[in-house]
């Protein structure tokens, strides 16, 4: 994973077949980026829902959340609307993992994201991150814990 301290890589995904984003379209705000492994996976629909159920909490940090994994833009656009989720999901598709592969969250054996989050502070600097094996939900402590650590320097 990339160092604390490092200004994150900037990047552009597509989250539905006509929008895209990159970190530059949240300048000013706090970042959170989580890579999972796959769309309709039993662990990562867990983890998904529950930060859908957090957004709230961490729009009162200042915070954005963006989802990543390989899936294209059409399985997150689906994805999305099944779970009735309310933040991006990002298709890091093709070339397939590149922006994963650059923050050092790519599993090359399977072919897809490892599980493993990313607090950038409004400024685009790490503050945070964590590696999960692929069948453990990391759960939202973590980011919550970092982000109170980013506006308390305020």
């Amino acid at each position: 994973m990339l160092p604390i301290g490092s200004a994150a890589p900037d990047f552009r995904l597509y989250s539905t077949p006509d929008q895209q984003y990159s970190i530059q379209d949240f300048s000013g705000r706090n970042l959170i980026l989580a890579f999972y492994p796959a769309d309709w996976s039993p662990v990562c629909g867990d983890q998904m829902s529950l930060y859908n159920e957090m957004l709230q909490l961490f729009r009162k940090q200042n915070a954005v959340l963006l989802g990543i994994s390989v899936d294209s833009k059409w399985c997150h656009q689906a994805y999305t609307q099944s779970r009735n989720l309310h933040f991006p999901l990002l298709a890091d598709f093709e070339p397939k993992g590149a922006v994963a592969k650059a923050y050092g969250a790519y599993d090359q054996k399977e072919g897809q994201c490892e599980r493993a989050l990313y607090v950038l502070d409004d400024s685009g600097i790490i503050r945070w991150h964590h590696l999960s094996p692929p069948s453990v939900n990391p759960g939202a402590d973590g980011i919550l814990d970092a982000l109170g650590k980013i506006n308390s320097k305020r």
